[in-house]
């Protein structure tokens, strides 16, 4: 099972990056926060292509995930990263399938198979 479901997109860094966006919010979730990888590695003097990090959530999935267990939290909210990589665009997201294998004494039913269907729809509308 791949930890990660990763594209590259033919779009241009900054067009990905709003598509990202916007299909986060089709996909009734919230983008809570946005790291600018880049700009914050310039701030010390490093240079690096264009990278952003989009942390997302969903008020109902967060709720039931943290009430199976509160250790959960570690592997929240979702993320989806884009970013430059040897002149390509790339759409990267942790799949919330793997969940089960760092948590295999909890039951978390669908909840998994739900949240990284819709992560992989995210993306793939996105590219």
């Amino acid at each position: 099972m791949d930890f990660d479901y990763t594209v590259i997109t033919g779009k241009d860094f900054a067009s990905a990056f709003v598509s990202v966006q916007e299909e986060i919010s089709k996909a009734g979730m919230r983008v809570l926060h946005v790291h600018d990888v880049q700009a914050t590695l310039a701030e010390k003097g490093i240079n690096r292509d264009s990278y952003k990090i989009v942390e997302f959530c969903n008020a109902k999935y967060a709720s039931e995930f943290l009430r199976t267990d509160p250790k959960i939290g570690l592997c929240m909210p979702c993320k989806i990263n884009v970013y430059v990589h040897e002149g390509k665009v790339w759409i990267v997201g942790m799949r919330p399938i793997v969940l089960p294998q760092f948590f295999p004494h909890v039951d978390l039913g669908n909840m998994p198979q739900e949240v990284d269907a819709i992560v992989r729809s995210i993306i793939d509308k996105a590219k």
